[in-house]
């Protein structure tokens, strides 16, 4: 039996629900996930400091790939900590129209979202210049947007999709014009895939009049994060989108993974067996499509897919099935249809 080892990092509210939910459904794949729990609560991080962190970083490294459950933001945030130790510089969040969740958009959308994970202007807190004036340095990097262009043209090769980048190019010429040069250079290594570049206000109106004409979206940290919760927002709930970060050596292969969902701790059910598992899941079926198992990691979610359509649902999307139920639904369509 295959066998894969992945570290397990525990947070905060229902990462305890969520957890059990992966681990349910690990149990009926037929090969061996064999996790290694490490504890990120927010309980953990004020008794231990920075040693859990270089904890993390050394384990995560030395295996490889991890799967991460909320953890609460209080006096840093975990995932902007790991992100900058594990040097994780591509953001990768798929949002898929759910069938059987009510939304205020009425048709149907299927894109990915491949974010650059560093840069912009999120890793400068800016400064005051006098009581009326404050400035922030934004900065583009050619070496994580190539990460990020060439992860976003095998992706969209692999899936029969194309590649939109997008920017505010014509506004601001030197760091979005370094960010689409880059996407551009990559590009003409991949004429097979068909690629345009958009502006990204234009962007955000034609997702919501023609979201068929968009299959993966490349853009810079910004606008990777504006974007992706605004995509949630259309299939229903940003609980609903999962995420998966990398890093890579020169050679541009992924050394380091982490999935992720994408909503939060959700502390007034912790507890209670009524969190909505589903963004887990696609985490979960995403990372075994990452470690080899592709039919499985494909399997699983659609599975969530079309149990929700089915009717099996957790209450925050209208039904009242509680964390462990749905779970069970999920598991028995992935054996119908694997």
């Amino acid at each position: 039996m295959a066998s894969y080892e992945i570290v397990e990092l525990l947070g905060d509210g229902i990462s305890a629900e969520l957890s059990e939910s992966v681990h349910t459904v690990a149990e009926v794949m037929p090969f061996a996930l064999r996790f290694t729990p490490m504890d990120l609560s927010d309980g953990n991080r004020k008794k231990q400091g920075e040693s859990i962190y270089d904890e993390i970083e050394a384990k995560v490294r030395e295996v490889g790939t991890a799967i991460k459950y909320p953890t609460a933001t209080t006096k840093d945030s975990p995932n902007r900590i790991l992100r900058s130790r594990l040097d994780f510089s591509v953001i990768h969040r798929p949002v898929q129209t759910i069938p059987g969740i009510e939304t205020n958009f009425t048709k149907s959308i299927d894109i990915d979202v491949v974010r650059v994970a560093t840069g912009g202007t999120y890793e400068d807190p800016g400064r005051r210049i006098g009581s009326d004036t404050a400035v922030s340095i934004r900065v583009i990097e050619r070496h994580p947007t190539a990460h990020a262009a060439r992860f976003a043209f095998k992706l969209a090769k692999r899936r029969g999709k194309n590649v939109c980048s997008t920017s505010k190019y014509t506004i601001q010429k030197a760091t979005d014009g370094l960010f689409e040069e880059t996407v551009g250079n990559v590009a003409s290594k991949h004429p097979n895939v068909p690629y345009r570049r958009e502006l990204f206000d234009a962007l955000l109106a034609g997702i919501i009049m023609s979201p068929e004409r968009y299959g993966v979206i490349v853009c810079a940290n910004e606008y990777g994060d504006f974007l992706s919760d605004s995509a949630c927002g259309l299939i229903g709930s940003v609980g609903l989108g999962d995420s998966a970060s990398f890093s890579f050596n020169d050679e541009g292969e992924i050394t380091t993974a982490m999935f992720d969902p994408s909503g939060g701790t959700a502390p007034d059910i912790a507890g209670k067996n009524l969190a909505n598992p589903t963004a887990a899941l696609l985490a979960m079926g995403n990372m075994l499509a990452h470690v080899g198992e592709v039919e499985w990691g494909n399997g699983l979610r659609a599975a969530v897919v079309k149990a929700i359509g089915d009717g099996a649902r957790t209450r925050d999307i209208g039904g009242e099935l509680s964390t462990t139920e749905f779970t069970v639904h999920v598991i028995d369509t992935l054996k119908e249809s694997i």
